[in-house]
């Protein structure tokens, strides 16, 4: 199937969302984690409640999200306070659906599997592809932040769902999810599995990881943690994530052309 690079009155269309480098998995690892630890230190910390502060950071994330579609290319600072944004919104709404609705972690993490499935048949049908490389329209950006949502709130609930229904601890669910990431790295290194299924396995399934990590430093000792807090951990990997942030902004890393095949000239 031939490409070429897609243009747009002349001019070359740039990819909309990063391309993928360690640089990415690193920082998405980063803003999971401070999607755990600042959900919790918003909601019981400085103690707003689930609903309160799931409708006030459901209102922050529109903002943030109207201005990463106004950019129409991918820029990091707008790129990655969506994600983080939408990190925090996405376990929030896992933690309405297990405390205030009473739904068991076993059928949350089914119903945002069912959800993300339905997610990615629309946006297949609809366009004929998943990949994350030729995102370059509202339609498709639309699409594709929404399996993000639906990615972070089925990694939480996952997440919980092995660590205390379980009750194997953030240690070894983190220790557990990472090792499965790791597998399909190698799957897609050595196997060439198909390297957009790689990639979305891989995004949920670093969620939990995250959030593992979050809780491990975050929580009280008395609870498995490492006693921490929300607000220090939060800072030292919101830190982390500004730096990583400029870093990519300086060198442009994570900007793409975008390639198009043919069929979706």
């Amino acid at each position: 199937m031939r490409q070429h690079l897609a243009e747009r009155g002349g001019a070359p269309v740039f990819n909309r969302v990063p391309k993928v480098t360690v640089s990415f998995w690193l920082i998405k690892l980063l803003a999971v984690t401070v999607g755990e630890t600042a959900a919790d230190y918003l909601a019981v910390n400085l103690g707003y409640g689930l609903s309160t502060t799931t409708w006030f950071m459901s209102a922050v994330l529109a903002i943030a999200l109207a201005l990463q579609f106004a950019q129409k290319r991918y820029v990091p600072w707008a790129y990655w306070l969506a994600v983080v944004l939408i990190s925090v919104v996405g376990t929030l709404i896992t933690d309405n659906m297990v405390d205030n609705l009473d739904i068991a972690l076993q059928s949350s993490t089914i119903f945002f599997s069912m959800v993300l499935a339905i997610t990615f048949g629309f946006w297949f049908a609809v366009e004929r592809t998943l990949s994350i490389h030729t995102i370059f329209t509202t339609r498709r950006e639309t699409f594709y932040w929404l399996a993000i949502l639906f990615t972070f709130s089925l990694g939480t609930a996952a997440g919980d769902l092995v660590s205390e229904y379980f009750g194997l601890g953030y240690l070894i669910t983190g220790i557990i999810f990472a090792a499965i990431v790791a597998a399909i790295a190698i799957a897609y290194y050595l196997f060439k599995i198909d390297g957009i299924l790689a990639f979305w396995l891989a995004y949920i399934l670093t969620r939990p990881v995250g959030a593992s990590l979050g809780d491990l430093l975050s929580q009280p000792t008395e609870y498995g943690g490492l006693g921490l807090g929300t607000v220090v951990t939060s800072w030292i990997f919101l830190g982390t994530i500004a730096a990583i942030v400029l870093y990519m902004t300086l060198t442009s890393e994570g900007r793409e052309l975008v390639v198009k095949a043919d069929s979706e000239a």
